[in-house]
């Protein structure tokens, strides 16, 4: 998203930034003043609907916002906004565990003040857990994990379809993955043209990319990879992809985005028969046949009666048994460790394990003395307007995670990459870049990480990518797990701040849960 800086009087500023011609950024507000924005989480282009997180000032709870950014003056925009806000309204009725409720539709002099670039706002409530796209980034998931992701989300869709109602689902940056691992639809605002068969459509697209990390429909987001398409042009099987996919739900997923009557998936129904059935069956075992006797061999029985035959003592037969044993000993160890596996890489990013004691680090140049002044006090906490991860060699770590570091929850985080060697072998060090609307004086800045032993610098910056000698250190610390409280060198006001770091924890990979900033008064 491309913003513009626009400069505004103190006392405005003192009362939040208005969002008006499209300037949306943290900290600012929209409808008529009463949400301040928190964090951005997606953009549905075909609606040019950005999707943000934000605090209701009134009820002082987060909220789920989709703005319809636009100008009045577009009367094709405004028309199909003021559909999409009616869908809503009617939507809004459904109340199911695959759908955040609905609280309110605004639309231009109804809950909307002219001049703030909106034609509509739709406030739902905000929905804990993780972003769908985030669950798939590393890793496509298991089938039986997928279909019980998918259940709940799919049972919203049949509920709403029963009233003649669509619900929206066919974009996977309004869907989110709750913190009990079920799918949710997180910010509903189904477009003005959309049909049940569109829904249908996207749940198929959304089993899809469960199944194999990729979008099979047109508009995917730029971090999702499109599915690939076979000599037909037609989307390639899930199965065809990854063997291990069970073929009734690869069937399921291509079936749900064809438009053959005959052999589509046309309603929710039929899809969820076929998630009810994959879920149950969670591992698919090959059928071995029984083992015969051979009449021909030679048994030594001595007129003994048994009620079972009597195991032949047969050296070799039981050193092959012997082995047998052992591979599947070690195949079910190795399948038991890749299932935990998956289930921490799916659940470890919504529960990082901070926590614990908060330590001061007192600032590198502090203590008073004509030429060692004190450093400043602190005054109000202060919201960064965007984050980006700095880097000065290679690719960055995590890019697309970066405002986790800052979005106050608790329950996400921004990790490095994990690296073969300690910095500086293959690059000086990695950090967040953090931007504000105007230059600010800073006293302390608060990390929370679980990453005990990372060295961090907290470094002014002239711009949002300068060079790293074109920075300036005001602390230094050695981060503790739980809160270290960073004390900060005296320094002019600068609108950039770099918390850069230079040694990583144990494993050689570091991980910021939240990161706070304090101006100085």
């Amino acid at each position: 998203m491309t913003t513009r800086r626009t400069e505004y009087p103190v006392g405005e500023a003192a009362a939040g930034i208005r969002a008006r011609d499209g300037f949306l950024v943290p900290g600012g507000v929209v409808g008529d003043g009463r949400y301040r924005l928190l964090a951005e989480f997606g953009l549905d282009e075909r609606a040019n609907a950005h999707l943000w997180r934000a605090q209701d000032g009134q009820l002082r709870r987060d909220v789920a916002l989709t703005l319809l950014v636009g100008e009045p003056g577009d009367t094709v925009a405004a028309a199909n906004a003021r559909r999409t806000l009616e869908r809503t309204m009617h939507a809004a009725r459904i109340t199911h565990p695959g759908t955040s409720r609905v609280l309110d539709v605004l639309g231009p002099g109804n809950g909307v003040a002219p001049g703030e670039g909106l034609l509509g706002l739709i406030v739902a409530d905000w929905a804990q857990g993780t972003d769908l796209i985030d669950v798939i980034a590393e890793h496509p998931l298991p089938p039986a994990t997928a279909a019980r992701l998918l259940e709940p989300l799919a049972a919203a869709v049949e509920q709403a379809h029963h009233s003649g109602m669509v619900l929206g689902v066919d974009h996977p940056q309004r869907v989110r993955v709750t913190p009990d691992g079920l799918l949710r639809l997180a910010f509903p605002g189904p477009l003005p043209a959309a049909t049940l068969q569109d829904d249908v459509r996207g749940l198929g697209a959304i089993l899809y990319l469960l199944l194999t990390g990729r979008w099979p429909l047109a508009g995917a987001p730029a971090a999702i990879p499109t599915a690939p398409l076979g000599p037909d042009g037609q989307v390639i099987a899930p199965r065809n992809l990854f063997p291990y996919i069970p073929y009734e739900l690869s069937s399921a997923a291509v079936r749900s985005l064809s438009d053959d009557a005959t052999g589509g998936i046309r309603t929710s129904s039929g899809l969820i028969r076929v998630l009810e059935r994959a879920k149950v069956i969670e591992d698919v075992t090959q059928r071995i046949d029984a083992v015969e006797d051979d009449p021909d061999e030679d048994y030594d029985d001595d007129g003994t009666v048994w009620t079972t035959r009597r195991p032949n003592n047969d050296r070799s037969k039981r050193r092959k048994l012997a082995i047998g044993v052992t591979a599947l000993a070690v195949a079910t160890v190795g399948v038991l460790a890749w299932v935990g596996i998956q289930l921490i890489s799916f659940f470890g990013d919504d529960a990082p394990s901070a926590g614990g004691p908060t330590v001061v680090a007192t600032a590198p140049g502090g203590g008073g003395g004509q030429n060692n002044p004190a450093p400043p006090q602190p005054g109000e906490p202060i919201q960064s307007a965007g984050v980006q991860v700095f880097n000065v060699k290679g690719t960055p770590d995590n890019p697309r995670r970066a405002s986790r570091a800052v979005d106050g929850d608790p329950k996400t985080s921004w990790k490095t990459d994990k690296y073969q060697q300690q910095f500086p072998a293959l690059k000086p060090g990695v950090g967040i870049m953090a931007s504000f609307a105007e230059p600010v004086p800073f006293a302390e800045v608060v990390i929370d990480s679980p990453s005990g032993g990372t060295v961090v610098e907290i470094r002014t910056a002239p711009s949002e990518k300068p060079g790293l000698a074109d920075t300036k250190v005001i602390g230094r610390a050695t981060l503790q797990p739980g809160k270290t409280r960073l004390q900060l060198d005296s320094a002019e006001p600068t609108q950039h701040l770099l918390i850069w770091i230079t040694t990583l924890a144990t494993g050689n990979v570091s991980e910021l849960t939240d990161v706070g900033f304090v101006r100085a008064k």
